[in-house]
Parts: C-alpha cells; sequence; structure tokens
C-alpha cells in the first residue's frame, strides 16, 4: 500500500507543478531562478528523454501503458524485493504515470525544470531517473555483497 502511496504522490506532484506552470506562463518562457544556472523554462516536449523519438506519441503512451500493465502483473513478487528496489519501482511508476498523463491529455509533455546545460524536465523525469537510481544501486549493492 505505500508503494502506491508513493506513486500516487509523484503524479499529484508532477501533475500539480504542471498546472502551475501552464496556468502562469506560456509556451516558450523563461524565469530565471539563478540567472545562467536555473530557470523555469515552458516547453511542450513531443518526445521522450532528450527529445528523441519526437512526434512518437502512441509508442510511448503504448509503451508506459504496458510497463504499468506489467509492474501491476508482478507486484506480488516486486512486494519480495528490498525496500530500495520497491521504493525505486515505486517512484519509476509515478513517474512513467505523470507522463503518460500529459501524451494521453495533450499529445505532448509539459516539462519546465532548466538547468541550461541539460534538457528542461519535469518532477515525473525526476523521479523516473531517482526510481532507476534506486534500482540500479540495490542491484550492484546485492552484487557486490554475492562476490564477497
Amino acid at each position: 500500500m505505500l508503494l502506491l502511496i508513493i506513486a500516487a504522490f509523484v503524479v499529484v506532484v508532477d501533475q500539480f507543478t504542471k498546472y502551475l506552470v501552464t496556468s502562469n506562463m506560456i509556451e516558450g518562457m523563461g524565469i530565471p531562478i539563478v540567472d545562467g544556472i536555473f530557470h523555469l523554462t515552458y516547453i511542450l516536449n513531443p518526445g521522450a528523454a532528450f527529445g528523441i523519438l519526437e512526434n512518437n506519441r502512441w509508442f510511448f503512451v503504448f509503451t508506459a501503458f504496458s510497463v504499468l500493465v506489467v509492474l501491476f502483473y508482478y507486484r506480488r513478487a516486486i512486494m519480495s524485493e528490498s525496500r530500495l528496489v520497491q521504493l525505486g519501482i515505486a517512484l519509476f511508476a509515478g513517474g512513467a504515470l505523470g507522463n503518460l498523463i500529459d501524451r494521453i491529455r495533450i499529445g505532448l509533455v509539459i516539462d519546465f525544470f532548466d538547468l541550461r546545460i541539460w534538457p528542461i524536465f519535469n518532477v515525473a523525469d525526476i523521479a523516473i531517473c531517482l526510481g532507476v537510481g534506486l534500482i540500479l544501486w540495490s542491484t550492484i549493492k546485492t552484487e557486490l555483497k554475492k562476490m564477497n
């Protein structure tokens, strides 16, 4: 149940921040927070990370939906994994669902965190990266323990 709450929290925060951006900014608008380093810049992303596979909306919808179905199917097995893996999966699922909502609703993903040296991203993207990072970290720790 905690994992569902975490995933739902990610979706709520993601969608709320996107609502704030779309309600207070126009597309392409940038607001410097730390000038030259961190800005809020509202863009609509037609692709995945780094803009790859642009304009493949239904591919991304199908892929995200499929991943969420697979996670649901394996939910019992996921519960037997370490807490770190469970947290990683919850973050990943929440992020995937947050971006899936955008793709279904408007056909594009709303991005706004702009570090100037990195592609613009959103809360869902952060959750996905943190989730994958936690899963990888847990896997590395497990494998290192096996080697000792």
